[in-house]
């Protein structure tokens, strides 16, 4: 991470770590409620149908490209196929918690604020899963779209009639493309590096695969955004010394638009005092 994640500020954060068996407690708390959560929305099977219907409707309507032109990139070769289940079964949640790691470690007042936008996201989502249950593309025979995890492996899910471990049925919001744009925005905003912009492609990928994997819309990503935006509004990042918000602005750039401002702000010397100095001169 060294590339990406240069310190935001000269000066080490003097905000103290919370405690850490505190926050383990915490997040591994977050992360059962929100997984028995979930659950509650099983047996909703078709209303979940129903919604998916209206969904794929409603994109048609938007004139959303389709989901089948980003999977037939990956239905090429096995291998693509089996890269992108690999990315979907393996990345999302590894990458959350090594993001929260990082920042609880390096910026600890920057993993406050992270942490609570991803326990915000997380409960609203949860709360879209109990009142909108969808099915995802892969199950949708409008769709017309290939279950790559089920056909080139690997695959996390079981058949959901006996799938006890995850709501199949809970598509809008993608967490995976939620937690994915928070991680790139946390990480932009909590380093200085020239190269941290990179961190988006991170998001990127999830939304390719997500969609070419058949396990979600278009708008469950764009519900995700709007959710997360809603959170970022509400849980703005703040820096270690006050309450004003931190900049994206990289320091070398802050500096010289400073010191440009502050030439700006230097009084010209009167002409007249000029040549008065002149004169002494002579």
């Amino acid at each position: 991470m060294n590339a990406l994640t240069e310190p935001a500020e000269a000066k080490p954060s003097a905000i103290a770590r919370p405690p850490l068996v505190r926050e383990l407690l915490l997040v591994v708390g977050l992360f059962l409620v929100y997984k028995f959560g979930r659950q509650l929305v099983t047996g909703h099977t078709a209303e979940a149908y129903r919604n998916a219907g209206r969904v794929w409707h409603w994109e048609r309507v938007l004139d959303l490209p389709g989901e089948g032109s980003v999977q037939s990139l990956l239905l090429h070769g096995d291998t693509f196929a089996h890269l992108a289940n690999t990315y979907y079964a393996t990345v999302h949640f590894p990458a959350t918690v090594a993001f929260l790691v990082w920042l609880y470690l390096k910026r600890p007042a920057h993993y406050v604020w992270a942490r609570r936008v991803l326990a915000l996201l997380t409960g609203a989502a949860l709360v879209l899963h109990l009142v909108f249950p969808l099915a995802p593309p892969r199950m949708l025979a409008a769709a017309g779209l290939v279950d790559t995890a089920k056909v080139y492996g690997p695959s996390v899910y079981g058949p959901p009639q006996t799938d006890t471990l995850s709501n199949q049925f809970a598509a809008m919001p993608s967490l995976h493309f939620g937690w994915a744009l928070m991680v790139a925005i946390g990480l932009i905003v909590a380093t200085r590096s020239r190269w941290r912009w990179l961190w988006l492609l991170h998001p990127l990928v999830t939304l390719l695969v997500i969609v070419g994997t058949a396990n979600h819309y278009w708008m469950d990503a764009i519900a995700a955004t709007a959710l997360l935006g809603i959170a970022l509004a509400v849980l703005r990042p703040r820096t270690s010394s006050g309450w004003t918000p931190i900049s994206l602005r990289s320091p070398h750039r802050t500096a010289t638009t400073a010191g440009r401002a502050q030439e700006k702000l230097t009084p010209a010397e009167p002409k007249e005092n000029v040549n008065v100095l002149v004169g002494v001169g002579r």
